[in-house]
């Protein structure tokens, strides 16, 4: 057959069309967003939920793109230097696939949760060299606008997260930055989550782009061995209620086995340090409860707090300022006080006979290199040492001291302090659980703790979300400010809660009065109407310093706590039924309305009543945002239609605005 020039350039043609429509469609199997090459899809079965692992053209990085029901990105994470611009293999395994450059360069991502309403991967690594680092970022937003929450905390509280900013951070309990509850879950606006293993060595990296999680065998972890993991789980939601309820009652954990006595609920805390500091006695003691029964101020537990060893660590009652402590608890008790003492995990050396006991039966905390010595606030530098709670013997011979000292004197409970792991020696050694330490201590400290009943209190949390006790925020300082003032304590509030630590204590109301810091009669009266919605009240200074109107103005407030008891007690049920979180920001109720995204000193007992309390110094009225439904004001018949701000609502020094919402079938 012949065919003619003509016809020739015409075929060309034509073939050169067909075989680039026949490329570029195969090209659009593999290519999205820009040519970047789809290296494999995970679909979930059960939803529209959607992972691309992608191999970006730009900078030849690995990406994993995580997609919500509406077939948008909710999260991108970029893999770190293991799988740079390598090029990569997959193969597939059971419920999943495998990511690989080599034998010993692998990730595994497998289908963990696969729901209608929620899904989750697992991602895990495993490193046989210590001096491997691993290193996954996450874009905190793009074009659009995206708001954090979980995440630590700070003495300087953020919120929305996204504003913290870090550099090679330890992602444990420490002292420093008052970071006593550290879970490792972040979640966002865009209804995605990232929950890192405990047994991961974590640092973090955050700045106002993205936060980075960085894995490597570095102190404060375990650096003994060569071996470790980076593993965490990401997943998607159809609402960001459901996915946080969800990461709650799939993996960080619920409450169970009951809650704290209700009497700390319905009725304040009373306790000795603000007022007294470190000097107390019988009859310091003695005199402050009686006028807080003369005033007619209610009342659970007073806490005797500090100094009432006769050396710090020694467990033996200092019988010279307590010669008849048995006799103070009864005549407490008889006056409706539950009785508490606070406790610590500390040891000074100069505390003998007991400190060399210690050492000698191998109860304390020591180095690799054999040192006990740390110190701490009642402590020189390098005078103390650390009860080591993951020794069983040094744990159960701790229990014992606190239980004799309650068989004796009638002590009903104690205040349990510290509990970070930064108290410890540099480099400590421990026998067991190593792919945890250091904070294997914490955790144990925390549960011999809640071994005591449901009347105490700690301040630390790492996977203890399941206990019956109220967790204590960190000493506040008494000013005003962010900066660990009174503005950080609604921010911290959501911490807790978003972490699964719902049975709240916020500290002393007016803070600790640190320093040169005074407790006003304004900063306190605005604190305790702060606090009078959360699930606790707890007073140190005493409200009889100040003129005689705070006596009544404090009254009040602590009756309105204790006329809305039940339904605290009645969230912490539901808590405890389903994982859902007491005291949760505006946006709880309409998670979509980005102007309650942001609000960070207005907050929600419960889904019911909203609380904006006047947390500046002067102010007599403050703006407040009304979400969507109708609310009535609590301290008027006015109701209001969200979504709105009320622009000056009037707030003199004995009004705490806060809202009741109004159920839908009160509206018919």
């Amino acid at each position: 057959m012949q065919i003619d020039p003509a016809s020739k350039g015409f075929l060309a043609v034509f073939i050169t069309v067909i075989v680039g429509t026949i490329a570029f469609f195969i090209a659009s199997i593999f290519l999205d967003f820009g040519s970047n090459l789809v290296v494999q899809e995970i679909k979930f079965e059960n939803s529209n939920f959607h992972v691309d692992i992608k191999r970006l053209e730009s900078d030849k990085r690995y990406v994993i793109q995580v997609f919500n029901d509406k077939e948008a990105i909710a999260q991108e994470i970029y893999f770190g230097n293991d799988f740079g611009d390598k090029t990569v293999q997959v193969e597939a395994i059971d419920n999943g696939y495998k990511i690989f450059t080599t034998s010993s360069n692998e990730m595994f991502l497998t289908i963990d949760k696969d729901e209608k309403n929620f899904a989750s991967l697992k991602v895990k690594r495993r490193v046989e060299s210590k001096e491997k680092v691993l290193k996954d970022c996450l874009p905190l937003s793009n074009d659009e606008k995206v708001n954090w929450y979980g995440g630590p905390e700070q003495k300087n509280q953020k919120y929305p997260i996204q504003h913290f900013r870090f550099t090679d951070y330890a992602y444990i309990t420490k002292e420093l930055d008052s970071a006593g509850i550290m879970e490792r879950y972040w979640f966002s606006s865009r209804k995605f989550f990232i929950l890192i293993d405990y047994e991961t060595p974590l640092f973090i990296d955050q700045n106002e782009h993205q936060i980075c999680f960085t894995a490597k065998k570095e102190l404060p972890y375990y650096t003994h061995n060569n071996v470790y993991e980076f593993n965490y789980k990401i997943g998607v939601s159809t609402s960001m209620k459901e996915l946080h309820v969800s990461v709650i009652n799939k993996y960080l954990g619920k409450p169970k086995g009951g809650m704290p006595d209700e009497r700390l609920i319905r009725y304040p805390i009373w306790n000795t340090w603000v007022e007294f500091g470190r000097e107390i006695n019988e009859s310091t003691v003695e005199v402050f409860a009686q006028t807080i029964v003369d005033h007619g101020y209610t009342h659970s537990l007073i806490d005797i707090d500090d100094f009432w060893e006769d050396c710090y660590g020694s467990g033996i009652v200092n019988t010279t300022n307590f010669g008849n402590l048995k006799a103070l608890t009864s005549k407490l008790k008889s006056q409706g006080f539950i009785v508490g003492m606070w406790t610590h995990p500390f040891i000074n050396k100069n505390c003998q006979p007991y400190y060399d006991e210690a050492v000698a039966n191998n109860f304390l905390v020591k180095s690799h290199n054999g040192s006990t010595e740390t110190s701490w606030w009642n402590s020189g530098t390098n005078e103390a040492a650390h009860f080591d709670f993951a020794n069983p013997a040094a744990l159960s011979f701790y229990r014992r001291r606190l239980e004799a000292i309650q068989r004796d004197f009638g002590i009903d409970v104690f205040k349990f302090d510290a509990g970070e792991t930064s108290w410890y020696p540099t480099d400590p050694k421990f026998e067991r659980d190593l792919d945890i330490s250091p904070s294997q201590i914490t955790r144990a400290f925390v549960e011999m703790a809640a071994d005591f009943g449901n009347k105490l209190e700690i301040r630390v949390g790492w996977g203890t979300q399941n206990l019956h006790v109220l967790v204590r925020m960190l000493d506040f300082d008494s000013r005003w400010t962010a900066d660990n003032g009174l503005k950080s304590l609604i921010p911290t509030l959501f911490q807790f809660n978003f972490n699964g630590y719902v049975f709240v204590l916020p500290d002393m109301i007016g803070g600790n009065q640190y320093g040169a810091d005074v407790i006003t009669k304004e900063l306190f009266i605005r604190w305790l109407q702060a606090s009078t919605f959360m699930p606790s009240l707890q007073f140190s200074h005493a409200p009889w310093h100040f003129h005689e109107d705070t006596i009544a103005i404090t009254k009040k407030f602590i009756k309105l706590h204790a006329d809305h008891a039940d339904y605290i007690l009645e969230r912490f049920q539901l808590a405890i039924d389903k994982g859902e979180p007491v005291n949760v920001p505006v946006w709880w109720i309409d998670e979509d309305d980005y102007d309650a995204q942001t609000i960070d000193d207005q907050y929600l007992l419960g889904d019911k009543i909203l609380v904006a309390p006047v947390i500046m110094d002067n102010a007599t009225s403050r703006r407040i945002y009304i979400p969507s439904g109708k609310w009535q004001d609590g301290n008027s018949v006015t109701v209001y239609e969200g979504k709105m701000w009320i622009e000056d609502y009037p707030a003199p020094l004995d009004t705490l605005p806060y809202f009741i919402r109004i159920e839908e079938d009160e509206k018919q």
